[in-house]
């Protein structure tokens, strides 16, 4: 899994015209020997489900903290805490939600626990981008074969105020917004991730992109 690509975002054009995602289909046969095996407590079987699932949320929680060491931490938090948990799982969404489920609460926890300490993390949008999976920037934003160092140049700063508009979304909206443009989840996995009813899936979506194109059209 690579670390070095940009955020891919659906794009300025389709921030309010994003088809909805298909639907979670029923669990395969193998996915639930694998979870009966995380629930005997198999070690090989985490083993496989950190191998599997650790560049993404990791990508996930540096995404939502803008912070290596913070998402490192966190990471791992969750996989801890899925291993304490995974005896609670009912099935009731797929393992890579509730496994989303559970890191976005850590990066919640976390940032109340700063909060509380009145300290807010130093945000620098020129740190390379190294979130794991399906990055990179839209044609709207970014061509990813441009070879004039003057288009590159311009993408680059499009770029680097995507990063800074995401950054400064209110964090519901941010959770809303990168679980589903960015890593392209249903709506009713989100719903299910965040403890929202679709509804309010919806309607963060709706003021987060709003909140986003703003932020850019003041950018760019």
């Amino acid at each position: 899994m690579s670390y070095g690509e940009p955020i891919v975002l659906r794009g300025q054009v389709e921030l309010e015209q994003v088809a909805p995602a298909p639907l979670t289909e029923a669990r395969p046969p193998a996915e639930t020997q694998f979870i009966e095996r995380l629930k005997r407590g198999d070690a090989a079987a985490f083993e496989t489900l950190v191998n599997e699932r650790s560049g993404e949320i990791y990508g996930l929680l540096y995404r939502l903290t803008e912070n290596v060491e913070e998402a490192r931490d966190l990471t791992q938090e969750t996989f801890l805490r899925a291993f304490q948990s995974i005896g609670h799982f009912r099935g009731e969404s797929d393992l890579r939600t509730w496994i989303y489920r559970i890191a976005i609460n850590q990066a919640r926890n976390r940032w109340r626990w700063w909060r509380r300490r009145r300290r807010d993390a130093t945000v620098s949008i020129d740190e390379p981008e190294i979130g794991g999976g399906r990055l990179g920037l839209v044609a709207t934003l970014k061509s990813t074969t441009a070879k004039d160092p003057e288009q590159d140049t311009l993408a680059n700063e499009r770029e680097r105020a995507l990063r800074k508009a995401l950054t400064n979304l209110k964090r519901v909206y941010r959770e809303a917004v990168i679980l589903r443009d960015i890593e392209g989840f249903a709506y009713e996995e989100i719903a299910t991730a965040l403890d929202i009813s679709v509804g309010t899936v919806k309607s963060r979506l709706a003021r987060g992109r709003q909140e986003l194109r703003r932020k850019l059209e003041g950018s760019l």
